[in-house]
């Protein structure tokens, strides 16, 4: 095989990629669409109104790379990058890569304490970020023990780079070498560095991306995720990249009116978003009238999307929306809905290249029917958490298997169907019950906008129910007496008696991960 290229295998077996023994992903990301004609062809869109072409990306890359060298930093180094959506997010990301760097984006939307423990923890080499973050990097970086080399706003380092020439010999690297990193959300501790390899990206965007969702090279993809967490890299950048399609770019925060100005204004074909987002979505569609017929499919991860969300949105939009699971350490999503096999309220089946089991608390295989954790393998998932041995064993089990810490079972027709994280499930009467078929219930409620639900021991230090309620703007002036005794009797109607509610609070929000992710363990400690 020729340096840096990839066969893909397709019939009657299982799909399978086989690499060039000598392979830097940036290749196939990057070069490969100049030599094969894409060299004019937009490859980034921006609400600011920039167009980067693919030979324009292409260059600015190889001066991205060669500038990291020039700065003395020494391959298998980390550069961290707290960066908005933007193109210098591609430059710097691919840069380092073909440079033999790695590069480790970082949530945007962290405080200084997060960043010091992130630039310590990673040895970094370098620490570049956009302007609109120095009041968070800055205290990080003087307050860390451990001191980059560099640390650049974005503008200093594109003046820096753009001093250096766009041809950068690719470093030399395997499909099984180091390329990324991505940090865990961190929601019940300290962030994981989930140490990902060369071969990662090509398997999510060929397998999720082009056989699953059908990703094409006249595509337009627009992710309201964003692009530091593993959704919205996938979304926003591998996946047009693999297919040569065409990426939208948004930096402010995504609201139901930057979204639906961004949909009118670019025409995405693919439209990534998270159950919240599109939740708050069909609450202004009550009142806006976007034009949203450009969108092909709509797709949604994070956390489970409730089947209500899904059916309001096709009602409402005449677009279905293709919810699935993944995560950081699988890089994106492997169990999904798909465009011709669509269960709402559920993940849906396995993506092509993974495999799964759900085992119960002694690690064996539970019965069909039956919720347990789900294990997942595939080609995607991160070789280990940097520098912590024992999560790394806890999360990375023998013969490739990843355990998820998602609780999950199989229904009736072999669809996967999430109850909850596995520290989430609640002990109810005896019962097993999962939170999210409660909030599920709950937000078919037309007065609900959002719920949570966590487990809180009562005066005889029994678990049960406790709901957190945000409210659609036009019932949240209502007396809350009665909007209680209305949703006890909604999920008492719906679910089985014990799994009713016995605490209520109505907020104006929910505490909530980068990834749209609720955090119930804030809800449990606020209790």
């Amino acid at each position: 095989m020729k340096d840096h290229t990839v066969e893909v295998t397709r019939g009657s077996e299982s799909p399978a990629l086989r690499f060039a023994d000598r392979f830097n992903v940036a290749v196939p990301f990057i070069d490969r669409h100049v030599a094969e004609g894409r060299g004019t062809k937009t490859a980034i869109r921006t609400l600011d109104g920039e167009e980067i072409s693919y030979a324009s990306l292409s260059d600015s890359v190889g001066r991205c790379g060669n500038a990291l060298k020039a700065m003395g930093i020494e391959p298998d180094a980390r550069v961290l990058m707290m960066v908005k959506d933007c193109p210098e997010f591609f430059y710097l990301f691919w840069g380092a890569i073909k440079a033999g760097v790695v590069p480790v984006p970082l949530n945007t939307l962290l405080r200084a304490k997060d960043y010091q423990y992130m630039i310590e923890d990673s040895q970094a080499a370098a620490v570049v970020y956009s302007p609109e973050f120095a009041a968070e990097v800055e205290p990080a970086v003087a307050a860390a023990a451990h001191k980059p080399t560099d640390v650049l706003l974005t503008h200093d380092l594109l003046e820096r780079f753009g001093r250096f020439d766009p041809d950068l010999e690719p470093h030399p690297r395997t499909a099984e070498d180091d390329a990324f990193w991505l940090y865990s959300s961190g929601s019940t501790g300290f962030p994981k560095g989930a140490i990902h390899r060369q071969r990662d990206m090509v398997v999510t965007s060929e397998f999720y991306g082009v056989d699953t969702l059908g990703v094409r090279e006249d595509d337009i993809c627009f992710s309201a995720a964003k692009l530091f967490f593993a959704y919205g890299l996938g979304n926003a950048m591998t996946f047009p990249l693999w297919v040569g399609g065409t990426a939208v770019l948004a930096a402010p925060r995504p609201t139901p009116d930057m979204t639906f100005e961004v949909i009118e204004t670019f025409k995405p074909t693919l439209y990534f978003g998270v159950p919240t987002l599109y939740a708050a979505q069909l609450a202004a569609l009550d009142k806006a009238r976007p034009d949203l017929s450009s969108i092909r499919w709509c797709v949604s991860a994070g956390e489970a999307l409730p089947a209500d969300i899904f059916r309001r949105w096709k009602e409402r939009t005449g677009t279905v929306i293709l919810d699935g699971i993944g995560s950081t350490e699988a890089l994106h999503i492997f169990i999904s809905n798909t465009p011709g096999d669509q269960h709402p309220g559920t993940s849906g089946r396995m993506v092509p290249c993974y495999e799964a089991r759900i085992v119960g608390e002694d690690g064996k295989p539970v019965a069909e029917g039956e919720a347990g954790t789900l294990h997942i393998r595939g080609d995607s998932t991160a070789r280990a958490y940097w520098n912590k041995p024992e999560k790394t064993t806890e999360t990375m089990l023998a013969e490739g298997w990843l355990s998820t810490g998602d609780t999950y079972r199989q229904d009736d027709d072999g669809y996967y169907v999430y109850e909850g994280r596995a520290d989430d499930m609640l002990k109810v009467g005896g019962i097993w019950t999962s939170p999210v078929e409660i909030e599920a219930r709950l937000i078919e409620h037309p007065k609900v906008l959002e719920a949570a639900i966590v487990g809180r021991a009562d005066d005889e230090n029994l678990i049960k129910p406790e709901a957190w309620v945000v409210l659609k703007e036009d019932a949240a002036g209502e007396d809350q007496t009665a909007l209680q005794a209305e949703l006890h009797e909604h999920v008492k109607q719906g679910l089985a008696p014990y799994k009713y509610p016995r605490w209520w609070h109505f907020v104006d929000e929910l505490p909530k991960t980068a990834t749209g992710k609720i955090q119930r363990f804030k809800l449990r400690v606020s209790a």
